[in-house]
């Protein structure tokens, strides 16, 4: 068993779930998976559990019964790592927009204690570091950042990115029944939370490659929810933490 368990939610990944998983599996780092499966009608969680016989105890699928969210997914897979003795827990999507070969990158920053929260980030140093993207998602994303930032006052250049590495001891102190959004949001608010409970987000550069196969499930219910939730974060009472 690994330290650290990297957790990507599917819905309709048949193209890329094979393949990431493969991949992940030879770095000369070790990572367990855990694939969290929103019920897809293509099959997806076929070719996990067939791999699963090739990967015993590295390989593992929660079963939802439907597209319950993103936030939801990670939630369910933070809960799963913490039971299961986990130090280092990786948000990675399937799709390949997040290299795995930067995946002892985030590691080593959070094992090393460089951050209790390791992002990989599109947007550090200035630079922008995303492939494949039209030009108005480009500046959608970016401004957002900003506009996170502005709000918040929260010092992280790619708030809303998804390839992050937490740490056990971060997690721990989360109160998963407080987490109020689902979608891209969520990301936003999970690492609002780890700087109101004081821990250090670190952030490591990352090339970010748009999808190649399968479709992606950004829409404007989701940004909505991300544009108008900085500000749910910025005056909730935290009283709670």
């Amino acid at each position: 068993m690994s330290d650290t368990l990297v957790i990507t939610p599917t819905y309709n990944e048949k193209e890329n779930i094979e393949n990431i998983i493969r991949k992940v599996f030879s770095l000369e780092k070790e990572f367990d998976m855990l694939i969290v499966e929103d019920n897809s009608p293509d099959g997806t969680a076929d070719i996990v559990k067939r791999l699963m016989q090739e990967f015993p105890d590295r390989l593992h699928i929660l079963e939802r019964k439907g597209k319950q969210g993103l936030g939801t997914a990670y939630l369910a897979g933070f809960r799963f790592g913490l039971e299961h003795g986990y130090d280092y827990m990786i948000e990675m999507d399937a799709d390949f927009s997040h290299n795995p070969d930067d995946l002892p990158r985030l590691y080593e920053a959070c094992s090393s204690g460089k951050g209790d929260v390791v992002v990989g980030s599109r947007y550090v140093n200035g630079k922008i570091s995303v492939v494949n993207w039209p030009i108005g998602r480009l500046l959608m994303s970016y401004f957002a950042s900003v506009y996170v930032r502005l709000v918040t006052g929260m010092q992280v250049f790619d708030a809303t990115a998804g390839f992050v590495c937490y740490s056990r001891k971060a997690l721990e102190r989360y109160k998963f029944d407080r987490v109020k959004f689902v979608g891209y949001a969520f990301q936003i608010e999970m690492k609002y939370t780890a700087t109101r409970l004081g821990y250090r987000i670190y952030e490591i550069p990352i090339i970010f490659t748009d999808r190649v196969l399968g479709t992606s499930k950004m829409n404007m219910s989701i940004f909505k929810e991300a544009f108008f939730g900085v500000f749910d974060l910025r005056f909730r009472n935290w009283t709670g933490y």
